[in-house]
Formats: C-alpha cells, sequence, structure tokens
C-alpha cells in the first residue's frame, strides 16, 4: 500500500482575509432573512395593537378639548358679564375675556394631556411645557413682545377704538386694538397695522382723548398799521365763528418782527377731530382775511428790497441805487 503526500501551499494573510469574509457571507442564508422579515412584522403588529388600544385615549382627550372649548364659551360670557360691570372700557373688557379664556384652554389643554399620556404627571407636564415656552419664546421674541404690549395697552392705555391717535409718522382712527396689533385708518384712508410694541415704546398722542384742541395760526398786519386795533379787530372776527368754543378764552398777542409784516398769533379752541380742526382753521382765515380787509388793514405781501453796488442804468440814465 502506497500513501501519497500532497504539500500545500502557505496560506497568505490576504487569503486568509478572503476565506473568513466568504465565511460571513455564507451565514447569510434565507432562514436568517425570514427572521428579519418577522422581527419587522411583530413590530409593526405591536404599533398597530398599541395604537387600537389607545383609541380609548384619544377619544378621551377629543372629548376633553370640546369641555374646554365649552368652558372656555360659558367663562367668557360670564366674565364679559363681570367686566361690564366693574368698567367702562371696551378695551378693559376684551383683555378680560380673553385672558379668562386663556386661563381655562391651558388647563385644558394641561389635563387633555394627562388623559392622552397616562403617564404623564402635572409636574412632568409643567416641566414641558416651562422647556417648551422658553424655546418659543427665543424663537418668537418679536411675537411675544407684542403680545404683552398689548396687554399693557389694553389695560393701561387711555385710547379706545374710535379715538385718533399719532404715533411717529402714524395718524389716524383707532379702528381695532388686538392683543398682538392696533389697526388705524389713516384720514386719507388708509389701513396700517401697526404692532403694539411699536405703539408702546414711542410717544403716542391721544388727539380726541378730549372733546376740543386748542388752534394756533399766524397773521401779519404792514408794519405802518396800528397794531393794538388789528388785534381788535381779529379777536372780534375769531370769537364770532361758530366752531370757536366760547368755554375757553380766544388768545391774540403779536408776536415778532416778520420780514414783511408784525405777525400775530391767533389761539382758540374748537373740536379735536381732525375733521373739526381743519373745519374750524379755515373758518377763522376767512374771517380775519373778511375783518381785516373790512377795517381797512392791510395784508402784506412779501417785501424784498435790493441794493446795489453800482449805480443802475435804466433806459439810458443812471439811476443812484
Amino acid at each position: 500500500m502506497m500513501n501519497l503526500l500532497v504539500q500545500t501551499p502557505p496560506v497568505t494573510p490576504e487569503q486568509g482575509k478572503e476565506s473568513a469574509e466568504t465565511l460571513e457571507l455564507a451565514k447569510v442564508n434565507p432562514s436568517s432573512l425570514g427572521d428579519v422579515v418577522d422581527t419587522v412584522t411583530d413590530s409593526l403588529q405591536n404599533i398597530w395593537h398599541s395604537f387600537l388600544g389607545h383609541i380609548p385615549f384619544f377619544i378621551a382627550a377629543l372629548l376633553m378639548l370640546v369641555l374646554t372649548w365649552l368652558m372656555a364659551a360659558l367663562a367668557g360670557r360670564f366674565a364679559r358679564r363681570f367686566a361690564r360691570k366693574t368698567t367702562t372700557r371696551p378695551s378693559l373688557q376684551d383683555l378680560l375675556v380673553r385672558l379668562t379664556k386663556i386661563v381655562i384652554w391651558l388647563l385644558g389643554l394641561l389635563f387633555t394631556a394627562m388623559v392622552l399620556f397616562p403617564g404623564l404627571t402635572p409636574a412632568k407636564a409643567l416641566g414641558g411645557l416651562g422647556l417648551l415656552s422658553v424655546a418659543v419664546g427665543l424663537a418668537f421674541k418679536d411675537m411675544f413682545e407684542n403680545f404683552f404690549a398689548g396687554i399693557l395697552i389694553l389695560w393701561r392705555f387711555p385710547f379706545e377704538a374710535g379715538d385718533v391717535i399719532r404715533c411717529e409718522n402714524v395718524e389716524g382712527r383707532v379702528e381695532a386694538v388686538e392683543v398682538r396689533n392696533t389697526t388705524i385708518r389713516r384720514t386719507t384712508g388708509e389701513l396700517v397695522i401697526v404692532p403694539n410694541l411699536f405703539l408702546f415704546k414711542n410717544p403716542c398722542e391721544i388727539l380726541t382723548d378730549r372733546n376740543k384742541r386748542r388752534i394756533t395760526i399766524i397773521a401779519g398786519v404792514a408794519y405802518g398799521e396800528d397794531v393794538a386795533t388789528a388785534v381788535e379787530v381779529i379777536k372780534v372776527a375769531v370769537s364770532e365763528c361758530e366752531s370757536v368754543r366760547d368755554d375757553e378764552p380766544v388768545q391774540i398777542f403779536p408776536q415778532a418782527f416778520g420780514d414783511s409784516s408784525i405777525d400775530i398769533e391767533v389761539t382758540w379752541w374748537a373740536g379735536s377731530t381732525p375733521l373739526e380742526e381743519r373745519r374750524s382753521r379755515g373758518e377763522v382765515v376767512t374771517a380775519v382775511k373778511r375783518a381785516l380787509d373790512q377795517a381797512g388793514i392791510e395784508i402784506p405781501f412779501p417785501y424784498r428790497t435790493l441794493t446795489f453796488k453800482e449805480p443802475l442804468r435804466i433806459g439810458g440814465e443812471v439811476s443812484e441805487g
């Protein structure tokens, strides 16, 4: 019997690595793929069963939202009645109603979250709400500034819907004071949406805070006229105007030496709305002009005197200038 010896070549490290990878790939067979599919299927089934088991919590949360809506509506009505008894300002009444509804909705959403997620406690909910409020506050900083400025305006500021206000280059009648914005209708007809923070930070004039406003114009008479007589004539003319209020004095004062006339300050009181101011101003200007003309008092045109350094030649002759 003969024995045969077969000599195999040595295995290099690269060949050994390729052999190991071949063995690993050989382990992946159809049975292992089936196990993966079964695992995924079981996971999806568990998710579906968990969803079906959670449906009663969804229904209870939906009912809680409906109950919150009903309670907010009822609380808003009671708050409106209470506000009407305590204050006459419509903006303050709206603010009390809105704050009441906001509180009811915050409590309702908190209880809804606790019903939807049974493991959620009030402490956890409030902690999550705090973190969420910080994130939202940083992301919507301007929005929250306008919101709190609107609350302060509704709470403390004296203007209401219907008042005429002036703030920087915005002037008009307030149509609505909301929590974030205030809508103002200009006297020229345009509607301006003004952020409440703009009204809160800048000086704001309420032109109709009172039912009267003082108006001033400047009238001029020639230097050759008697100033005291002109003052009396203007005072009588202004006092006879229908738009001038008689509960406030008419004030006429010589003001300054103008370029061509003696400037006289004419001050009186009229209605506070822009239309009443314009009507009264037009009536007073017309009355003053008519009275001065009838009294023979000159309202001068602008005069200008020209002085020439050299004699001026006119028509071939030399004029001493």
